[in-house]
């Protein structure tokens, strides 16, 4: 029986193995094909589609986590050519030239299919992040009249182009955009994901691309901020206000909770400061929460000068505790919402939200009635 169960084992264990072969060498096939050691068949495929010679340009991968391949080169007559290859995920692609890699004050040139099945291609001057200031059409690039175009072959994207230069700029910024967004007027919206990376073009060498998810930095914010001022903060105060009978538990539970919601707080406005505020509304959700972390400091001061219970002015020091921690709590989550509005997330977590702030208030209505009754 154990000899059984040995070569019962040893069979799973060879076949799992083998799985694992097979799959390392289907990633490994996969993550060739978007290589430009192995693209180079597939853009002989659109060559013809192309009005300029691609046979002898210059190939990098520029951006591996989203299959970005740039070909480029130069010809006699000053001419650039850059072929921008990416896999067709939905939404548009492009790439920008900037001096100091970056985005806002460069040019780029991006390229999309309509719902019908056509390339579209245009330079863009990328003068901030909302669609109106990044008016199409516009641009430092001078493009070679009718060489812009967008080629889909294969599930992939080929974004081609040239322009008159002595030099592009050192560094190309990369983007993204969000899968099935519609471009009213062929207008930007917000990309889904970029990177920037410097280039030296005599060598053909790029440094890595450097980037996040566009929106990574705005949900870290937002989970900071918002369960910080929005929901221990309100949190922090029923336990100050209806738990004292409960001494010494009550001082302890409010300190830490109000300490952990500061910090956490303070921590989302600083990720807040990282990201663009050029999109409507964010100047007076920036404003709310810049009050919102000026009350918290104070509040901070407030109790490492507290007096003691003993004192004339405790009276009054408990005042000015209890009117600006509300009106902190106050601000915070109406910034909470004035964010998820900001953010277009106005219809789901929202929501979730206006629950816990229903049962917030729900409990300290009946907490309060009990404070009353017993009182």
């Amino acid at each position: 029986m154990k000899l059984r169960s040995s070569c019962s084992c040893s069979r799973n264990g060879a076949l799992i193995l083998l799985l694992l072969c097979c799959l390392c060498a289907s990633t490994a096939r996969a993550q060739k094909t978007h290589s430009c050691a192995s693209s180079s068949t597939s853009l002989a495929a659109v060559s013809r589609l192309i009005p300029f010679d691609t046979s002898n340009l210059t190939c990098f991968d520029a951006w591996t986590s989203q299959g970005f391949i740039i070909r480029y080169g130069k010809s006699a007559q000053g001419t650039w050519s850059f072929v921008l290859s990416a896999p067709d995920s939905g939404g548009y692609v492009s790439v920008g030239f900037s001096p100091d890699g970056a985005m806002v004050g460069s040019s780029a040139v991006a390229g999309w299919t309509t719902s019908g099945g056509v390339g579209v291609a245009k330079q863009y001057r990328l003068g901030g992040t909302s669609p109106a200031r990044c008016p199409p059409d516009q641009g430092n690039l001078a493009l070679v009249p009718g060489t812009t175009l967008l080629v889909a072959q294969s599930s992939r994207l080929y974004l081609a182009f040239q322009f008159a230069a002595a030099q592009p700029t050192p560094y190309l910024i990369y983007a993204v955009g969000p899968s099935g967004a519609q471009l009213s007027g062929n207008y930007l919206v917000r990309h889904r994901s970029y990177a920037s990376a410097a280039v030296n073009y005599a060598t053909g060498v790029a440094s890595s691309a450097g980037g996040a998810s566009s929106s990574d930095t705005k949900k870290w914010h937002g989970a900071l901020a918002g369960f910080g001022w929005g929901v221990l903060m309100p949190v922090g105060i029923a336990l100050a206000r209806y738990f004292k009978r409960h001494d010494p538990f009550w001082f302890y539970a409010h300190v830490s909770v109000q300490g952990v919601g500061f910090v956490l707080g303070a921590a989302g406005v600083a990720a807040g400061f990282k990201l663009d505020d050029d999109v409507p509304g964010a100047d007076r959700h920036q404003a709310i929460g810049i009050t919102v972390l000026v009350f918290g400091c104070l509040q901070v001061l407030a109790f490492l000068a507290r007096p003691g219970k003993a004192s004339k002015v405790r009276q009054y020091w408990n005042w000015y505790h209890h009117y600006v921690g509300r009106a902190a709590v106050a601000c915070a989550i109406a910034n909470v919402f004035v964010g998820l509005s900001v953010a277009h997330e106005a219809a789901t977590l929202s929501a979730f939200y206006g629950i816990f702030l229903a049962v917030w208030v729900v409990a300290s209505v009946v907490l309060e009635i009990r404070l009353w009754t017993t009182a």
